[in-house]
């Protein structure tokens, strides 16, 4: 199993395949603190990360931002007091791409 945090995002259209049961079984083992969660019908990778205080969940959510931009792959962000919850899905095929859990991989970079 290669890291996913030294893997790109691929470019990926509405036609794109999700990713099977096994894949995220295999995915999931690298971003254990990630929970797969139903939003609307749509399955997506979500993480909460605490901080002391409001600049620094917004000096982190600001650096997720621009992981993402960087991929061309963009995330929920909410950012409150103390917390930022990140969630990752692929909006095109309205679930989960190999793309959603190398973003959440390298968030979990940006926290470390």
């Amino acid at each position: 199993m290669s890291d996913l945090t030294q893997q790109q995002c691929e470019a990926c259209d509405w036609d794109a395949p999700r990713v099977t049961e096994a894949e995220i079984e295999e995915y999931k083992k690298q971003i254990p603190e990630w929970q797969i969660v139903e939003h609307d019908g749509i399955m997506q990778l979500e993480r909460t990360f605490k901080f002391r205080n409001f600049k620094q969940a917004l000096d982190f959510t600001n650096r997720v931002g621009e992981i993402a931009e960087e991929a061309g792959h963009h995330p929920g962000l909410l950012t409150e007091w103390g917390k930022v919850t990140v969630t990752w899905w692929s909006h095109k095929i309205k679930g989960l791409h190999k793309n959603d859990f190398i973003m959440a991989a390298k968030t979990d970079e940006v926290a470390a």
